[in-house]
């Protein structure tokens, strides 16, 4: 049965959509079955990966959602034989309003994956920037969340509101629901900030952020325009090797999850989620004062 993910955070421009596409692709690397759902109505995850818009306008995760279509017919293959994408279009945009009256709106996305959670062996969703309904299905179908974060203060802000969120849900929808980590996203090794930060951020939350961070670099950014993932694009660039390394830390701590007797095994899957730093008491000096 798949894993379900969801890349989360309320805050645009992080890396959501960078994030899932090719932490994706380098599990289907891996030969892991991997399912992409472009849940953001902007569907940059669907041109990310080389699909055209006129291919997926009839069946995409709208018509999934609503009842209009099987997802199983919603289901496109990519470059990649082990990486499938649901791509989205701007109907979704209207999905949140049609859903407000159905019955079970926040378990619509959970019931359209049932026939094809057996297929795969992780479903990644590529959440959009809020934390309204269609989040809300992301996070009552998913079995864990990943939130990619940049190494700037500011991205911080929303961090309490999306795991005051997280909270809710744990609480009314998915009592099941794990954070897998904070990812750390456009980091710039040559920034001061950015290492202090960084350093702040491994203090605060511990073994909840992931060791593998995403740098700042030009050919992830190039990427999206040739509708390929960075390990088509450019396999030897700098974000490549830093989303192998993330697929390899996941792919690990899962089994290590499992108790797979190769791997030693601690049982220290926290339970609840962590409590956000006060920023405002952090010793942190500026960029201009660094410099």
């Amino acid at each position: 049965m798949a894993k379900i993910i969801a890349m989360m955070n309320q805050k645009g421009g992080v890396g959501k959509t960078t994030s899932t596409i090719n932490l994706a692709a380098c599990l289907a690397v891996a030969e892991k079955k991997t399912l992409v759902i472009d849940l953001d109505p902007q569907g940059n995850g669907s041109i990310s990966l080389g699909l055209d818009a006129s291919q997926h306008t009839e069946c995409n995760i709208y018509h999934a959602m609503i009842g209009q279509a099987s997802i199983k017919n919603a289901i496109y293959q990519t470059e990649l034989p082990y990486l499938h994408i649901c791509p989205s279009d701007n109907n979704l945009s209207g999905a949140e309003i049609e859903l407000v009256s159905l019955f079970a709106r926040e378990s619509k996305l959970k019931m359209a994956f049932e026939p094809v959670m057996d297929d795969y062996d992780y479903i990644l969703i590529d959440c959009p920037p809020s934390l309204g309904l269609l989040t809300v299905n992301a996070l009552n179908a998913a079995d864990s969340f990943i939130v990619p974060m940049q190494t700037e203060y500011l991205a911080m802000e929303g961090l309490a509101q999306l795991l005051n969120t997280v909270r809710l849900i744990k609480n009314s929808l998915n009592p099941n629901l794990k954070m897998d980590g904070i990812l750390l996203t456009m980091y710039d090794g040559r920034s001061s900030l950015h290492k202090q930060v960084t350093g702040e951020i491994r203090k605060h939350f511990g073994e909840k952020v992931f060791e593998a961070v995403i740098p700042r670099n030009v050919k992830l950014a190039e990427c999206p325009s040739f509708g390929k993932p960075i390990i088509l694009y450019d396999i030897e660039s700098k974000g490549s090797e830093a989303y192998l390394a993330l697929a390899k830390e996941l792919i690990l701590k899962e089994r290590e999850a499992q108790g797979l007797p190769e791997l030693p095994v601690e049982e220290t899957v926290a339970d609840e989620l962590p409590e956000v730093p006060n920023l405002e008491s952090s010793q942190v000096e500026t960029q201009d004062q660094l410099q």
